[in-house]
């Protein structure tokens, strides 16, 4: 079987279930001549259950107007500020504190974010998260 040829491979982050033809979908799927209403449509079902996070998404369009899509898992500077229950991260991370995060929870958001994380063991995707949770001004406590 022939594979389709790869036309261009989009990048957004859209909130689950809410994708509508408006800005930024609209506009940055307009130009690509896919079926917009039918990404929102298919993408929607999709992160129904995940209903309140920003979902990263990767669709591929082939040169046949013809599109497929992944999505990943949510960002991990949403994900601490919501369990952490801050608006957003610090201006001055290393002198504002925002928030406190335990050892636990950056584990739980490490497990969750451990496909799209570039590591091996769960040890190493905890330091990644910590990491980021560190640069967003979050005090990690024990």
């Amino acid at each position: 079987m022939a594979t389709k040829k790869v036309k261009r491979i989009v990048k957004l982050q859209i909130q689950a279930g809410q994708a509508t033809p408006a800005p930024p979908v609209g506009s940055t799927l307009g130009p690509t001549g896919i079926n917009i209403q039918e990404f929102c449509k298919k993408f929607n079902a999709l992160t129904q259950k995940q209903s309140g996070w920003l979902i990263p998404v990767v669709i591929t369009i082939y040169e046949d107007r013809s599109f497929s899509f992944i999505t990943k898992t949510p960002p991990a500077a949403e994900m601490i500020k919501n369990f952490t229950k801050i608006e957003k991260g610090s201006s001055e991370p290393n002198k504002d504190k925002v928030g406190k995060i335990t050892k636990e929870k950056l584990s739980e958001i490490a497990r969750t974010k451990m496909p799209d994380l570039n590591v091996y063991d769960l040890e190493s995707a905890i330091k990644i998260i910590e990491g980021t949770a560190r640069s967003m001004g979050v005090e990690v406590i024990d």
